[in-house]
């Protein structure tokens, strides 16, 4: 009886979700600033934003910040987003694209629109991480209404936002989601990580259920768009580069 008490009082989180805030620019408090490059003029500039980091600031240790901030200077190239690379955790929850939950009492996956990016959260038969990979190792339980899953094994790869803000392969983050009605969440990350910060840090925002009928995301296979940035210094030389005479029979390299 206690068993099926329990869970005739488990939240359903199955549906489709997503975060609405421009944190996933910058998690800490920010003014508006010039994007990444400046081609695309206000179309890609950084809204301004309070943040999501519970104190404000990400307590990162000396060597760590001088490395985040390396990566703010080379994020047009080096952030994993544009290179399309799966976007870890937490940082999938909180991507402008929705998400989708499918709820068991053994398992939940969650299907990220981002690179078609997936990941499965143990409900039973918790297991240490058997290898290190993009989007970790989840094992999930309940507290009440809260599910809470604990995140390991991930690959220190992963940037938290596209101002650089990173975790290493010793992160240990866990999530919290809370529901506050039929169709919002509350959801807190708090990662531990030694080796960049100085203490334990919780970012927290809110997450709403898409609710037209029949919610879903279409696919959003993000390689080609990357292909040139990765692999652009690859391509061979056109004809033009190599001298051959242009369409009016004129040498180009005169």
């Amino acid at each position: 009886m206690p068993a099926a008490a329990a869970a005739a009082t488990t939240p359903d989180l199955n549906g489709v979700w997503q975060a609405m805030t421009p944190a996933y620019w910058d998690l800490e408090p920010h003014a508006a600033r010039q994007g990444a490059t400046e081609i695309l003029g206000a179309i890609g500039a950084v809204p301004p934003h309070k943040g999501i980091i519970d104190g404000g600031t990400i307590p990162y240790l000396p060597e760590a910040l001088a490395r985040r901030d390396a990566n703010f200077a080379m994020r047009r190239t080096e952030d994993p987003e544009a290179k399309c690379f799966r976007p870890g955790v937490p940082r999938a929850t909180y991507m402008p694209y929705p998400f989708q939950i499918f709820q068991t009492d053994e398992e939940i996956f969650i299907a990220y629109q981002y690179a078609m990016a997936t990941r499965s959260i143990a409900m039973t038969d918790h297991m240490d991480a058997p290898f290190d990979s993009w989007m970790g190792w989840s094992n999930g339980h309940w507290e009440d209404n809260t599910l809470v899953v604990e995140v390991s094994g991930l690959n220190g790869q992963t940037w938290l936002d596209r101002a650089g803000n990173f975790t290493s392969a010793n992160a240990r983050i866990t999530e919290r989601y809370t529901p506050i009605d039929a169709d919002h969440l509350v959801y807190e990350a708090t990662i531990d990580d030694p080796d960049t910060f100085s203490r334990p840090w919780t970012l927290s925002l809110p997450l709403y259920r898409h609710i037209q009928d029949e919610p879903e995301f279409l696919e959003f296979k993000c390689v080609e768009f990357a292909e040139e940035l990765m692999y652009g210094h690859l391509t061979k030389p056109s004809d033009t580069d190599n001298g051959v005479n242009d369409a009016n029979g004129d040498s180009t390299n005169d």
